[in-house]
């Protein structure tokens, strides 16, 4: 369970934020700060634990049948990733604080950072591929946001659009991956693919599953040649740079590799795609790095070159290099989320970010320089360091590593790297703080206050402390995450700053001197290299984007002309050939089950219905009578419902049809009341062609299924099961919030995106040229001289408390006998609308106090939470709990959760239904140029016989 808690508690704390955006940016952050805080001592609690052996798990299936988990564990290698996302984020929690200025909106800042936050520890916490693709797509949807969380700027828009699109493909890719994968394996469950390895890499579809994955990885780590879009994501904030780009989301990708290394390293395939794509990254990153201007493009690109280090590393297939790796891991979080903080810290003192016009900065900020050099110095590989440790493991890993029958070449280009990385990491430190002071800064440059300082100086602490006692504080760490990563106990290293005299060192130092030698002759290198020919990855992406675009541009104009009739009649007959194909490949004969007689009175029902419709059909112009057919149409199937011993669909049908008869009434009276001719008689036949194909194939279809027995129904297990399973007597409605909840779920959601896009497409109807149209339109219709008579709205008045007990009825004993949620939610708005039409928009509107749009909002948390709820208790999702209470004054009562279930049913019904109602009014008013009453009839209550004389 305390895994659980730790994996929601980022999306708990990014709900509590958002719904205290009136305490103020302190309140905001302090809620920021408690809830990381919370999450980070629960996964101390946990830390002996899994240091000792243990695997804390949660486990919920889902649809067991289709491989739909939510588990999570927590082994070393989830730890060490949890620690950095938790440990570090609290710092940026902290560090942002004081960075973001006064009119930034923190609270959408914290909210964002924590739903990241979550996403992260959901894909370094999961036991099931496929919840972990839901978190790793939930990543790239977050970080676009924080990238583009300054949407003023052009450039953090672009930034974010860039992440969205390359992550967001990559993504697609690795689901196809991992399908696979769990495909190989027989299972989608993490811990069952990573005891798979001789029948993964035995399968035919490994090199296939091995792509599609690495893609993933490759994309979300900025490797080669998708690494572009790392450094124009620098447009967000520095927190967000320094959270994301640092310790966590381009991570993401090591870390997948990491998690998989046991089923799928070890082979050929894997050891010439992973450690040359990681080893050309390196490379590429630290060369573009030295001779970038901006701090962050600097700490940017040096950040893909690291990324390139860790992939080169896994690449190589081996248990040490794997354990380097990890170090490594943890010495690039910590030395560069400190960079990217103190490089916040230059441009908020400074107001610039330019390293041509830095430089002098020692004498006046002296903590910022300590901190900075003491990050820069573990970056470039200084003894006595962390990073030192880790750069001279990874060149004796590359000395030992041989390419193509190469032996020194892969050694030789890690050491380029790595004098590269000397040199960027000396610029960023004597260019801006070494040297003379440059009088031309926007702002006079100080050490910042301790709320900004602080966060960076502790992890610089943790950078020396780490390079002085390597064995004692990272070691055990380190020797248990490698254990997680390569599937067995690692080799025992002992992890110490002094390896003796070996090539690793002799490497080392080389680097060291020709990254110093590079820093001297810098003014020489610069010139030469911007006078190499270069390929901009940013409009490479921008052809390449306005290509896809143009392309399906194309595409749509094919396919889709504006032309509903051409749109429907593709999509019918589309349905109609499918449909046929199926009822001839099930071979489109009927059963042997016995059909019932018809009595006169269905017979005449069934007359009425065929009639009605014709009359629909063929009186489609006159759109005021279409709609009384369409209205028989509706009783008669309620009718047919109540016949057929199914009163919940009869209850529904009837609702529904009220709700839609209503809201189409208000429609039709902004339309005209005879429209144009819009088909032509060949058009006409040819719809009339595919109606009754349609209609055929579709009743055809309904007599092969009601003519067979079928064999085993699963009415069967309803009936058996509602009342011992679901805790009501009413099957239907059981079924409709337990067994089937899920579905009532999505369509409950469909209910509220629908009423949303009616918002959105009628919300712009009353401004620019439409707006302009609606004022200039003279309506075709009559229009009474009493438009809110005195009877209807007493009426009115009279039936809203019994409508509104009838709702309350019908909602309290639906788990039981005929009602439910849905019903009783469209008897509500059935009671709202007829307020409405009786009296008016505006007067109702001002007299109730709940907003639609949080109503659809509540109805879907309500919902979602009670399913949530079940899975806390070890049940499936949606699960209904029910028990006997003894209340006092009314005794024994069967209370079941399906009831806030229902709930959450009524609102979203409701919100969904007074939205509409509300958009189609305030167009409607606009229209007719109505003047704003606050009486709720045409003879104004309040005032007396001889003022209206």
């Amino acid at each position: 369970m305390g895994i659980l808690l730790l994996s929601v508690l980022p999306f708990l704390g990014a709900l509590l934020v958002a719904c205290l955006h009136r305490t103020g940016r302190n309140g905001q952050a302090l809620t920021a700060i408690t809830v990381t805080s919370a999450a980070l001592a629960l996964l101390l609690f946990h830390t002996p634990g899994v240091m000792a052996g243990e695997v804390p798990t949660a486990r919920f299936a889902w649809v067991p049948a289709a491989g739909l988990a939510a588990n999570f564990f927590l082994d070393p290698l989830g730890l060490l990733f949890a620690g950095l996302i938790l440990g570090i984020g609290l710092l940026i929690v902290i560090y942002a604080r004081f960075y973001l200025a006064a009119d930034d909106p923190m609270g959408r800042f914290y909210v964002f950072l924590l739903l990241f936050q979550g996403a992260m520890l959901g894909i370094v916490l999961s036991d099931n591929i496929l919840l972990l693709i839901v978190f790793w797509e939930m990543t790239s949807i977050t970080s676009f946001l924080l990238i583009g969380y300054w949407r003023h700027l052009p450039e953090a828009r672009q930034g974010a659009r860039m992440a969205l699109v390359v992550t967001g493909g990559g993504g697609l890719a690795l689901l196809a991956g991992m399908l696979i994968l769990g495909s190989i394996a027989g299972s989608y469950d993490l811990t069952t693919i990573l005891g798979s390895r001789e029948i993964v890499q035995a399968s035919p579809l490994y090199p296939l599953a091995l792509a599609l994955i690495l893609l993933g990885c490759f994309t979300k780590s900025a490797q080669f040649p998708f690494h572009f879009w790392l450094p124009h994501a620098m447009a967000a904030p520095t927190p967000v740079s320094a959270y994301l780009h640092s310790a966590t989301m381009v991570k993401a990708g090591v870390f997948l590799l990491a998690r998989l290394w046991p089923v799928l390293a070890g082979t050929d395939m894997w050891f010439y795609s992973v450690a040359t794509v990681g080893l050309v990254t390196m490379l590429v990153g630290a060369a573009i790095a030295v001779f970038k201007n901006d701090l962050k493009a600097i700490l940017a690109y040096s950040t893909v070159s690291q990324l390139g280090l860790l992939t080169m590393l896994l690449g190589f297939g081996t248990p040490m290099a794997a354990m380097v790796a990890v170090f490594h891991i943890i010495n690039h979080a910590t030395f560069k989320a400190a960079l990217f903080m103190t490089a916040g810290i230059i441009d908020h003192e400074t107001g610039t970010r330019d390293v041509r016009r830095l430089g002098g900065l020692l004498a006046v900020m002296p903590i910022t320089a300590t901190i900075a050099g003491v990050a820069a110095a573990s970056m470039a590989g200084f003894p006595p360091l962390n990073g030192f440790i880790s750069k001279e493991m990874m060149l004796e890993q590359a000395w030992l590593t041989t390419w193509g029958g190469f032996g020194g070449l892969v050694a030789l280009l890690a050491t380029v790297a790595a004098a590269l990385s000397v040199a960027y990491s000396l610029r960023l430190f004597v260019h801006v703080f070494m040297g003379k002071s440059k009088p031309e800064l926007p702002q006079a440059p100080h050490d910042p206050p301790a709320g900004l300082w602080l966060p960076p100086a502790f992890l610089a602490f943790l950078v020396v402390a780490i390079g002085l006692l390597p064995a004692l504080i990272a070691g055990p760490l380190v020797q248990a995450v490698s254990g997680a990563v390569i599937g067995f106990p690692p080799p025992l290293v002992e992890l110490k700053l002094w390896h003796g005299f070996n090539p690793a060192l002799f490497l080392s130092i080389a680097a060291i001197v020709a990254g110093a030698l590079m820093l001297r002759s810098y003014r020489g290198l610069e010139p030469r290299w911007r006078t190499l020919p270069t390929i901009e990855a940013k409009t490479l992406f921008d052809k390449l984007v306005a290509a896809i675009v143009a392309g399906a541009t194309w595409v749509t104009a094919a396919l889709h002309n504006a032309s509903l009739q051409r749109t429907l009649v593709v999509f019918f007959g589309t349905a109609i050939v499918l449909g046929t194909a199926g009822i001839i490949e099930g071979g489109g004969a009927t059963g042997a089950r016995a059909t019932l007689p018809a009595s006169p009175v269905a017979v005449a029902a069934w007359l009425a219905l065929v009639g009605a419709a014709l009359a629909v059909t063929l009186g489609y112009r006159e759109r005021f009578l279409s709609l009384i057919f369409i209205s028989v149409i509706g009783l008669v199937i309620a009718l047919g419902f109540v016949h057929l011993s199914a009163p919940d669909l009869a209850l529904t049908q009837i609702s529904v049809e009220v709700v839609t008869i209503l809201l189409l009434l208000l429609a039709l009276n902004l339309l005209p009341k005879t429209p144009r001719q819009l088909s032509s008689a060949r058009r006409h036949l040819r719809d009339a062609a595919v109606g009754v194909a349609g209609g055929g194939a579709l009743g055809y279809s309904a007599w092969l299924v009601m003519t067979r027995d079928p064999n085993n129904p699963i009415s069967a297990f309803h009936w058996a099961n509602s009342y011992a399973g679901g805790g009501g007597t009413n099957v239907v409605n059981v079924t409709l919030v337990d067994f089937r909840a899920f579905d009532t779920f999505g369509e409950i959601i469909v209910l509220g995106i629908a009423a949303l896009t009616i918002f959105a497409l009628l919300d712009t109807a009353v401004r620019g040229a439409s707006g302009r149209r609606l004022l200039a339109w003279v309506p075709d219709l009559v229009r009474s001289p009493e438009r809110h008579p005195m009877m209807f709205v007493i009426a009115t008045r009279l039936l809203l408390p019994f409508a509104m007990a009838v709702a309350i009825f019908l909602f309290l004993r639906g788990h039981n006998l005929p009602g439910g949620g849905f019903i009783a939610g469209l008897v509500v708005s059935i009671a709202l609308l007829m307020q409405f039409m009786a009296s008016g928009y505006e007067w109702a509107d001002r007299r109730r106090s709940l907003d639609e749009h949080r109503m659809i909002a509540w109805g879907v948390l309500v919902a979602s939470l009670t399913g949530a709820g079940a899975a806390l208790f070890g049940v499936p999702f949606f699960t209904t709990g029910h028990d006997y209470f003894a209340i006092p004054l009314i005794g024994e009562v069967h209370l079941a959760t399906a009831l806030l279930f229902d709930l959450g049913v009524v609102l979203a019904v409701v919100g969904a239904v007074t939205l509409a109602l509300a958009e189609l009014s305030n167009v409607a008013q606009r229209a007719e140029r109505l003047e704003k009453v606050d009486h709720p009839m045409d003879i104004d209550p309040s005032r007396g016989p001889e003022d209206r004389a």
